[in-house]
């Protein structure tokens, strides 16, 4: 399976960073995963609707220009659907069978995902109603990726 992260600006913080490259690590034995990190647009203080519509639209651009050809796309959105660890796991198994191996996540920037990403998403998934910041989601994908590998193959994660 190839794996896209698409992301929505750089991590700052190196406990990001180290938890990110340490999950990275672990799903190498599973699957071929990529990080795209694209530019995250400037947002004025204070910024008006129109003008956070305008960063989104820059941003979803920039997304939408680094998606991999032929991959099944999934945004990460509040809106989206919601499923538990074991059913996100099974959809990717899924998904495998069915010749979809080439998957992309798409995480926003801190205004979330312009509508043209959505659009073009073949799912939108919710991990929770909470706001998390768009760089702490980066991690928590990749742990649950690496879990949906390990419940796929019957392996113990947590003793």
């Amino acid at each position: 399976m190839q794996i896209t992260i698409l992301a929505v600006g750089k991590l700052k913080e190196r406990y990001l960073v180290s938890g990110c490259e340490e999950y990275l690590k672990r799903l190498a034995r599973y699957a071929q995963v990529k990080v795209i990190e694209v530019a995250d647009e400037p947002a004025p203080a204070n910024a008006s609707p129109a003008e956070e519509e305008q960063v989104k639209e820059k941003e979803g651009q920039k997304i939408l220009a680094s998606i991999p050809a032929n991959s099944y796309v999934i945004a990460l959105a509040i809106a989206g659907e919601t499923v538990s660890s074991p059913q996100l796991a099974k959809k990717l198994e899924k998904l495998a069978l069915q010749g979809k191996s080439k998957l992309a996540f798409i995480i926003g920037g801190s205004l979330g995902l312009h509508e043209t990403v959505l659009e073009r998403a073949d799912w939108r998934l919710s991990f929770s109603a909470l706001t998390f910041p768009h760089q702490l989601m980066r991690l928590i994908l990749l742990e649950q990726l690496y879990r949906c590998f390990k419940i796929n193959r019957g392996e113990t994660y947590h003793k």
